[in-house]
Formats: C-alpha cells, structure tokens, sequence
C-alpha cells in the first residue's frame, strides 16, 4: 500500500529530528546534549521530540528495530538443509564480504561508537537490544523445532548463536574505533568467523537444520 501524505511527513519528520540529535550527540558527546536542546535545534517542541522518541537513547540509536530480528530474520529465510547457526555464519560472512554498513564496516562507525563507549546509558541500551535479538532468536527456535515448554535448549541455542553475532559486532567496533579502513577489518573479520566456526560444537552446528517443506 503506498505512503500517504501525512504518513510520509511524519517519518520525514522523525528523520529529520534524528539526524539533528545525532549530529549534536556526535559534536559534543550524548550525555552533554539535552532534549531541549535537540528540539530547538530541530525547530519542534520538546513534546514532539518525546512523541516521536520515547526516550533520549532511541534519538541515537534510532535504527536498532533493524537489528533486533536480525538473527530471527537470517534463520526463517535460511534454504533446506542449512541450520540455524550455518546460516547465521553464512549471512555474516556475506555483510562482511561485501564490506556492508548494517555491519559497522563504514567510515562513521568509529565516530559512532566513540558516543557508545563515552556514555553509560547508550551502552545500557545496547545490551537489552542484545537481550532483545536472542530472544527474538530463540522464540523462533522453540517454534520451528517444537520444544515443548520447560525445554532449554532453545534457550542455549539462542545463546550461542547470539555470542557468534555479538563477537563479531564487538570486533568490528573494536577495530573501526582505532581508525582502520573498513576492507582491512572486514579481511580480518572473514578469519575469525572461521575461528568461530571452528569453535562451536557439532551440536551448535547442526541444530534446527531446515528440511524439506
């Protein structure tokens, strides 16, 4: 169904409002910058900035709903025959191959997450937004395989291929913050998801394989 008119003036809006803080958040560092501030340098009221973002961290990390069905995503779409964490690995190697952006491998992620580091509230939020990806995860798991309830298996399934995801994400951060080119970390990158493979169990690797629909 196509976007109407006041529809696409309210994600104009929001956008606009999210590029005005973020821009600011990167100048002077999160904690430094109010919601005042952000509404008068947007030109909007301190309510309407609250009505398009409920809390001062979701201003920067305004993107997160891409990220929190990221692995459930991976793992519906996965073909016959592959499992949950094969394909997990698979669609990493392929964001980081291609050198992507959803992935951090782009020159304003060490600026990005020099605010993260620097402010307690946003690495809070990172964290539940972390929880909130396994869960994801796991909720798809528990239906595909149908584990009855009290089974935990979903649950340290989830765990695992979450920690394969997360390790992954923390690296690049880790290497884009000291300044490094993007194509250098994603080489490097390519290598450990290797090691990581290699890491995880047969169990890990063999679970909730996909079969014929």
């Amino acid at each position: 169904m196509a976007e109407g008119l006041r529809e696409r003036k309210k994600r104009q809006t929001r956008q606009y409002i999210s590029d005005v803080a973020t821009g600011l958040f990167l100048e002077r560092g999160f904690e430094a910058v109010t919601v005042a501030e952000i509404a008068e340098a947007a030109n909007v009221s301190v309510n309407t900035v609250y009505n398009y973002f409920p809390a001062k961290e979701d201003l920067f990390l305004d993107r997160s709903a891409g990220v929190v069905d990221r692995l459930a995503r991976w793992v519906r779409g996965r073909p016959e025959g592959e499992s949950a964490a094969v394909a997990v690995l698979r669609e990493l190697r392929e964001e980081v191959e291609s050198v992507s952006p959803r992935v951090g491998l782009f020159a304003g992620y060490a600026s990005f997450m020099t605010v993260v580091e620097e402010a307690p509230a946003l690495r809070s939020r990172l964290w539940a937004i972390a929880q909130e990806v396994q869960g994801n995860l796991e909720q798809v798991l528990r239906e595909e395989t149908g584990a009855a309830d009290g089974d935990e298996l979903p649950y340290l399934m989830a765990g695992q291929i979450s920690w394969v995801h997360g390790a992954v994400m923390a690296v690049i951060g880790r290497e884009m913050v000291k300044g490094r080119k993007p194509a250098e970390v994603s080489r490097e990158v390519l290598a450990l998801l290797d090691d990581i493979e290699d890491l995880l169990s047969e169990k890990v690797l063999n679970y909730a394989v996909r079969g014929v629909e």
